[in-house]
């Protein structure tokens, strides 16, 4: 047994000893590459950088409303009941406006018969005083009597078309063709002249309401291009633009009501009341790149730099941040937009180092195993 177990010992070192020898003759052993997760730098403000939510609404919105008050008996629609121009919605109670018309249009009945008198009087009156039988000042007289009788009558001829048109007014018409959006009384409630009782869409234009921050306002413009996600449809972006930007700003949210109008070719693809997210580009101010924030990298000296990848290693090329996001920052330097930076775990990398570029999918970029690296960034 102890003979045995010299053989073998000694066999192993005669294979360690060969393997040593092939090294010493200028083998290399194959170094491994370490996979790394790697992005482009975009141009600081371009792509839709900031993301809003909104909800689509109609681009005319009207409050419908009785001009006169009474009691509502009768409500003829629903909300997202669509309604065409003059088509009835509610009705009010008639009765008191009836009476009143039958009032005016009586009055009128009486004014007119005293006009009639009066000008019964003034022709006699007329014809005396041409014989001289009545004085000029009693004939002047009866003439005034006259014209006041006339302006009575045209007085209740006014009145009685006031009471006729609110007669009308107790039914409540669609100005015109859209959607009822919602409505604000029920049958049997006592509303007031002016009281809102639908709201209706009106057919057309639809665009997203969306708050723009106080801080940002001066970046967006009415006029600046958008695109619209809808919360139902993710990945599928609709254009349009800035139609709309409120003067001043919600006294309690600091905040700037906008509104983005959809293309007209985009108006059929989204309902009222939808939830969105609207995208709009920032405008480039400085020409910086943007990287993510975990590709930013302190040095010992407390100096910001990123790995980029060129011909399959790493480099540290120093830059200067700017403006930080939520996401990414803004760096200047000697990064260019054509370079593959290393996005995440760059505090595990040393200079050189020899690396499996991936996007995001997980596939391999071969473009960063090609480029060739510059003096100017070594």
């Amino acid at each position: 047994m102890k003979k045995g177990f010299r053989s073998t010992g000694g066999a192993l070192i005669v294979l360690a000893a060969a393997l040593a020898a092939g090294c010493g003759d200028g083998g290399q052993a194959v170094e491994s590459r370490r996979p790394v997760w790697v992005v482009q730098p975009q141009a600081a403000g371009a792509g839709p950088a900031l993301a809003f939510p909104g909800e689509v609404h109609a681009r005319e919105e009207s409050p419908l409303s009785f001009r006169v008050g009474g009691k509502l008996v009768r409500r003829a629609v629903d909300a997202g009941a669509r309604v065409e121009q003059g088509q009835v919605l509610a009705e009010l109670d008639p009765a008191d406006q009836s009476l009143q018309a039958q009032a005016a249009r009586a009055q009128l009945a009486a004014a007119e018969a005293e006009l009639a008198r009066a000008k019964g009087d003034l022709d006699r009156y007329a014809q005396l005083v041409e014989q001289q039988l009545v004085s000029r000042s009693t004939y002047e007289a009866q003439k005034a009597a006259y014209e006041a009788a006339a302006g009575q009558a045209r007085a209740a001829r006014a009145q009685w078309d006031v009471t006729r048109n609110q007669a009308g007014y107790t039914e409540l018409r669609a100005p015109r063709s859209g959607v009822i959006a919602s409505r604000q009384a029920e049958a049997g409630q006592v509303v007031a002249a002016g009281q809102t009782i639908f709201i209706m869409a009106a057919d057309g234009g639809r665009e997203v309401a969306i708050d723009l921050p106080e801080d940002r306002i001066r970046q967006f413009k009415v006029g600046d291009a958008a695109q619209i996600e809808l919360w139902n449809n993710p990945g599928r972006r609709l254009p349009g633009t800035i139609r709309e930007i409120a003067a001043a700003a919600d006294a309690q949210t600091r905040s700037f009501a906008a509104r983005v109008a959809l293309d007209e070719a985009a108006q059929g693809e989204v309902e009222l009341g939808q939830s969105a997210r609207v995208y709009l580009d920032q405008p480039a101010t400085d020409g910086s790149l943007q990287v993510p924030l975990s590709a930013l990298q302190r040095g010992d000296d407390g100096a910001a730099a990123v790995w980029v990848v060129r011909e399959g290693k790493v480099l540290r090329v120093p830059v200067t941040a700017g403006k930080f996001g939520s996401e990414s920052v803004s760096v200047t330097g000697a990064l260019k937009a054509e370079d593959w930076v290393v996005a995440a775990g760059g505090h595990l990398l040393r200079e050189d180092e020899l690396v499996a570029p991936v996007d995001r999918d997980n596939a391999p970029v071969d473009q960063a195993l090609s480029t060739p690296a510059t003096e100017e960034s070594r």
